[in-house]
């Protein structure tokens, strides 16, 4: 018996767009430095992810779920 493929959710797509799927860059790694070095690493991410918008791409997770995430792997 093969398993059922689960479904995708297609993403609407704008013309000349790319959506960006993934992996994401995990931040677990920066769990051991002090809170304030933990809040800069997530500064930072929020600016990554705010370039690639504003060059043109579109993130398959949402910002919420990628604050919710980012903020849980930083521990903050």
């Amino acid at each position: 018996m093969t398993p059922t493929p689960k479904s995708v959710r297609a993403l609407p797509q704008r013309a000349g767009t790319a959506i960006v799927a993934g992996p994401w860059p995990d931040y677990t790694a920066f769990r051991h430095l002090p809170q304030s070095d933990r809040w800069r690493a997530y500064e930072c991410a929020k600016r990554h992810r705010a370039d690639l918008v504003a060059q043109g791409f579109q993130m398959a997770e949402s910002y919420d779920e990628f604050i919710k995430r980012v903020t849980a792997e930083l521990e903050i």
